[in-house]
């Protein structure tokens, strides 16, 4: 079956140059300023909700406390989402302190969000303004963590992601990233026994492994390759596509890297400045 065509910008927890990382008003943003794909994190809560992170903890960067504190480094860990309900977490901020880190940031009031709120957003979006929408939804897993930030098997938490997508999404509109293989390898498997729908697109994430250790390590081949973009070459696009693999780096921001990235031929990139590059935008108007 053929993969569905890429936007070449996908937004990088939302919009994180310009709003804060995966909460509504980043997503709302990108979409608005032309992103067609929207980048995402999700953890699980005490009560089993699929939300929004990149952390399963309050990240002390730019989490506040209900009583508006900021949440300090020594406590981030005590503030571990898998062990709160969702109406926990959201009573906590992670907006308004904004992040020294992106300058640019808007600070603004906001909270994790469920995914099924962002999924919601983007399908109305996409309803509203007769456009495609794609979803780049990374489960974050790490093995030492199974059953301690996240749940005992990564079957576990993959079937509460894919249930919260199945009932919002069409499948060709999704891509399953993780930089944990054994997720990726429950995907493809559960896709191969028709339990998930062969149209998910399974993206590895990898820091700087080869696309060559990448499939031998998985053990197939994935539908995309997703490297950090400083350790990419072009003659590993060229390996990448002829043996099937779109090429989406991440995460690249300089308008000058972004374009670089085009030349080798990469299917799609990575960013927290999807308006740097305004020419592979669609806003809407």
């Amino acid at each position: 079956m053929a993969m569905a065509q890429l936007p070449f910008i996908q937004g990088h927890r939302g919009f994180r140059g310009l709003y804060p990382e995966n909460t509504i008003p980043a997503f709302e943003q990108a979409l608005k300023a032309g992103v067609r794909v929207l980048e995402m994190d999700v953890c699980i809560s005490a009560d089993g909700q699929v939300l929004v992170s990149h952390e399963p903890y309050m990240n002390s960067i730019y989490s506040s406390k209900p009583d508006g504190q900021a949440v300090t480094k020594e406590e981030e860990r005590k503030f571990n989402l898998f062990l709160m309900t969702y109406e926990d977490i959201k009573q906590f901020d992670t907006g308004k302190r904004g992040n020294a880190s992106f300058p640019e940031q808007k600070a603004i009031a906001a909270h994790k969000p469920l995914l099924s709120e962002v999924l919601a957003l983007g399908e109305a979006f996409r309803k509203k303004h007769k456009q495609d929408i794609f979803y780049n939804i990374e489960i974050k897993s790490v093995e030492a963590e199974y059953g301690i930030s996240q749940p005992k098997t990564v079957e576990e938490f993959s079937e509460k992601v894919w249930t919260v997508i199945f009932k919002q999404v069409k499948p060709e509109y999704i891509m399953l990233q993780s930089f944990d293989f054994q997720v990726l390898k429950y995907w493809n498997k559960a896709m191969k026994e028709g339990k998930f729908p062969a149209q998910i697109m399974l993206s590895a994430l990898v820091s700087r492994k080869s696309p060559e250790n990448t499939i031998k390590d998985l053990g197939f081949i994935p539908a995309i390759y997703s490297p950090n973009y400083q350790s990419l070459r072009p003659e590993l696009v060229v390996y990448c596509h002829k043996n099937g693999m779109k090429v989406v780096p991440w995460t690249a921001n300089e308008a000058d890297a972004i374009f670089r990235l085009a030349e080798m031929g990469v299917d799609a990139v990575i960013t927290d400045y999807p308006n740097r590059v305004p020419q592979y935008l669609k806003p809407v108007h």
